[in-house]
C-alpha cells in the first residue's frame, strides 16, 4: 500500500502511525530498496523528536495532577486531624467547674476563680493583719504613753509643793552678804536655780492642762459627729436641715417649758441618745395636746317611735339600800334595807 504523496513531515501522527503499520505487513520481496536522503532522515527524526517531546508532556502532566490529588488528600487529612486535634483542645481547654456555698446560695466556679479568690483572701488576710498588728503597737505606744504623762503628771504637783516650801523664807540677802560673801553666792545661787525650777514646773503644769483640754475637745468633737451621724439615721427627716432645725428648737423649748431643764443645762447636751430621749417625749406630749384639741362628738339623741311610751327610770330609797347591801355586805346596810322595809 503506497502513501498519499504527503510528505512524510507533513503527515499527520495517525498517518505516520498507519504507514508504518503498513510496512509491517508488506513482504519484504514486495519492498523497493529508494535510497533515503539526509533530508528524509531529518524529517522523520522531527515527528519522533515532537512526539517523544508530547510523551514527557502528557507525563508530566499526569504526574502534576497525580501529585496535586495526593496533596489534596493530604491536605484534607491534614484539615481531619486539625478539626480532631481542634476539638480535642478545645474539650481540654473548657475550665472544670466546681460547686461552693457563698453565703448559703450555691455558686460555679472554675479552678482559675478558685485560685484566684484564695490568693486574694491571702492578701487581703495578710494586710488585714499586717494593719492589726500595727493598731495593736499605736495603741500599747499610746497607752505607754498616757501612762508616763500621768505619772508625770502627778510629780508636777509634787515638785511644786516641795518649791514652794524652800522658797517660803526668803533670806535676808544683805545680811547674808555682810556676814559671809562667799555663803551669799552660794545662797543665792541655790535660791534663783530653785525659783528658775519652779517656774519650769508651772509652765508644764499649764502645757499639760492645755493639752489635755485640747484632748477632751477633739474627742467630744468626734463624738458629736457621731452622734449627729447616728440621729441622721435613726431620724431620716433630720436629713433636711430644715425640718431638723425646727424640731430640734421645738425640743429644746420643750424641755425648758414642760420639763423645767435651764437652758445652760440643754447646752450640755451632747449624748445623741439622751437627745433622742427629749425627742421621744416632745412626740408623746405634742399627740396628747392634739388629742385635747379635737372636739369630742356627742352621742345622737335617740328618737322614740311614734306610739311608744317613754319608760322613765327610777331610783327608790330601798332600790339604793339594796344594791349598796350588796356591795359591801355590811351589817349596818342590811338594817336600812329592812328600816325601808317596814
Amino acid at each position: 500500500m503506497s502513501n498519499n504523496g504527503k510528505p512524510t513531515a507533513l503527515q499527520s501522527e495517525l498517518e505516520t502511525a498507519v504507514s508504518s503499520f503498513e510496512g509491517f505487513l508488506t513482504p519484504e520481496e514486495d519492498k523497493v530498496e529508494e535510497p533515503v536522503s539526509e533530508e528524509t532522515i531529518e524529517e522523520v527524526e522531527e515527528p519522533l523528536e515532537e512526539e517523544s517531546l508530547a510523551e514527557d508532556l502528557i507525563e508530566e502532566e499526569v504526574e502534576e495532577e497525580s501529585e496535586a490529588e495526593e496533596e489534596i488528600e493530604e491536605d484534607e487529612e491534614d484539615s481531619e486531624s486539625d478539626e480532631e486535634q481542634t476539638e480535642v483542645e478545645e474539650e481540654l481547654e473548657q475550665p472544670v467547674a466546681y460547686t461552693i456555698k457563698i453565703d448559703g446560695i450555691e455558686q460555679e466556679v472554675t479552678l482559675d476563680e478558685l485560685q484566684s479568690g484564695y490568693s486574694r483572701q491571702q492578701d487581703y488576710t495578710r494586710k488585714t493583719q499586717k494593719l492589726a498588728e500595727q493598731a495593736r503597737l499605736v495603741e500599747q505606744r499610746q497607752k505607754e504613753v498616757e501612762e508616763r504623762d500621768a505619772i508625770y503628771e502627778q510629780l508636777l504637783p509634787k515638785m511644786e509643793a516641795a518649791l514652794n516650801g524652800d522658797l517660803a523664807n526668803e533670806p535676808d540677802w544683805n545680811k547674808l552678804y555682810e556676814d559671809d560673801p562667799i555663803a551669799y553666792v552660794r545662797e543665792k545661787q541655790l535660791w534663783d536655780e530653785k525659783k528658775e525650777r519652779l517656774t519650769s514646773v508651772s509652765a508644764e503644769q499649764e502645757r499639760l492642762e492645755k493639752e489635755k483640754l485640747e484632748q477632751q475637745q477633739n474627742q467630744l468633737k468626734e463624738f458629736i459627729e457621731f452622734g449627729n451621724q447616728k440621729l441622721l439615721e435613726v431620724i431620716p427627716e433630720w436629713q433636711k436641715p430644715e425640718v431638723a432645725q425646727q424640731e430640734k428648737a421645738e425640743i429644746r423649748d420643750y424641755a425648758i417649758n414642760v420639763l423645767g431643764y435651764t437652758p445652760q443645762e440643754m447646752d450640755q447636751v451632747y449624748d445623741y441618745r439622751a437627745l433622742l430621749g427629749f425627742r421621744q417625749a416632745w412626740l408623746n406630749n405634742r399627740t396628747v395636746e392634739a388629742t385635747k384639741k379635737k372636739p369630742t362628738q356627742k352621742a345622737p339623741a335617740r328618737v322614740a317611735k311614734p306610739g311608744s311610751v317613754a319608760k322613765v327610770k327610777t331610783t327608790t330609797p330601798a332600790k339604793k339600800a339594796r344594791q349598796k347591801l350588796a356591795k359591801s355586805g355590811k351589817t349596818t346596810d342590811a338594817a336600812k334595807v329592812f328600816e325601808q322595809l317596814i
